[in-house]
């Protein structure tokens, strides 16, 4: 307890009275300016970074063989193998097979399903695209 706490004391011919009642209201409006301080780095640090981390051990979690991948230092490749236990994946990069952390994975390029989707896409297109030619190709000859 202070000991002038709640006494009137003058200094200079000036007047202060409950010099305590001040100093907790400065002590209490510190308190909430930490506290909304820590929230706001909470919520513009802390909390975007925990939902990308999220993200990426979703992405980590769905990797499949045949998925082509960027690593973080830029290396772009083809996924060979997965070895969960050891965490590790490798790469397939134009017949170079390299060896990497599951976490050197930066993202997921095209996923093998996407990649079987656009390669029946492709055989179709080109199957049609035949077609088309041969039958121009007729065309042309019975001109």
């Amino acid at each position: 307890m202070n000991f002038f706490e709640g006494m009137d004391i003058q200094v200079n011919g000036l007047s202060f009275m409950n010099v305590g009642a001040a100093n907790a209201a400065s002590s209490y409006s510190s308190i909430i300016l930490i506290v909304l301080m820590i929230a706001l780095m909470y919520f513009f640090m802390i909390r975007p970074q925990q939902k990308q981390r999220k993200q990426h051990q979703d992405m980590m979690s769905q990797l499949h063989k045949g998925d082509e991948v960027v690593t973080i230092g830029r290396m772009h490749g083809k996924i060979d193998s997965i070895n969960r236990e050891d965490k590790t994946v490798t790469l397939d990069c134009e017949g170079i097979y390299l060896t990497f952390d599951m976490v050197a994975i930066a993202r997921v390029v095209k996923s093998a399903d996407q990649t079987a989707a656009d390669d029946e896409a492709s055989d179709s297109d080109s199957a049609t695209n035949d077609s088309n030619n041969s039958e121009k190709d007729n065309d042309n000859s019975e001109k």
